[in-house]
């Protein structure tokens, strides 16, 4: 196994207008910082985003399956590095903001996670999905009562052991915020940190009233099933 400190997992589908900038902009950030990768979960673009990703200089990881929470968990599985780090492939995420993320992890934290909506700008992200997140939040700090800024962010950093310690069931978009559960629940140290966010750069694959409504509902999920999970 390669020796590196540093796994960027950045899941992809179809977004060959920015992906070689994501690269770009990780390399930028770490040079010779650290020993890292970054893995392209590509799950089946048609747009040339798999050649885009490997003339940048990642590693790419054909994923058949499609779904968010699919794709990092294939990421997870086979980068090597003792921190894993999540990456959108549509530069709304600063790849800057894993400094302060590494720091954090090294210092006093288990998993550290991005809060895109302290300092949102208001052409950052539409209304409706502001609503949304909203009230996901809301139903997040209510059921699960940890204080969370931002339940769906898909900036994170965390420990390779915290990752394979963690049960994660969800393959689509609720994995954002299941993910943090699990982390929360098995007593990890979890902080959050202000980030900045961008408007995106190409189409957005978020329905926003069909994956709204189905994060909300894993959360309930989550909260109230019958499992072997920690109690809150």
């Amino acid at each position: 196994m390669a020796d590196f400190e540093v796994s960027v997992i950045i899941p992809a589908r179809n977004e060959a207008r920015s992906i070689a900038q994501v690269i770009a902009e990780v390399r930028n950030v770490f040079q010779d910082r650290f020993g890292y990768e970054i893995l392209v979960v590509d799950t089946l673009s048609t747009d040339g985003t798999d050649v885009l990703a490997e003339r940048g200089g990642a590693r790419l990881i054909r994923e058949d399956r499609r779904g968010y929470g699919r794709a990092y968990k294939t990421g997870f599985s086979l980068g090597q590095g003792k921190y894993l780090l999540s990456l959108d492939a549509d530069l709304t995420y600063p790849a800057t903001a894993f400094l302060p993320m590494l720091e954090l992890l090294r210092l006093e934290a288990d998993f550290v996670s991005g809060d895109r909506l302290s300092g949102l700008s208001p052409d950052a992200m539409r209304t409706l999905h502001r609503v949304g997140n909203g009230v996901l939040n809301a139903a997040f700090r209510a059921l699960f009562r940890f204080p969370i800024r931002d339940s769906q962010s898909g900036m994170w950093a965390l420990k390779r052991s915290v990752w394979e310690s963690l049960r994660v069931g969800s393959d689509g978009m609720p994995f954002s915020e299941e993910i943090k559960i699990a982390a929360i629940r098995q007593g990890f140290r979890f902080r959050e940190i202000p980030i900045t966010y961008r408007p995106r750069v190409g189409e957005t694959k978020l329905a926003s009233w069909s994956d709204g409504w189905k994060g909300l509902a894993h959360l309930f999920r989550l909260r109230f099933r019958r499992s072997s999970m920690p109690p809150l």
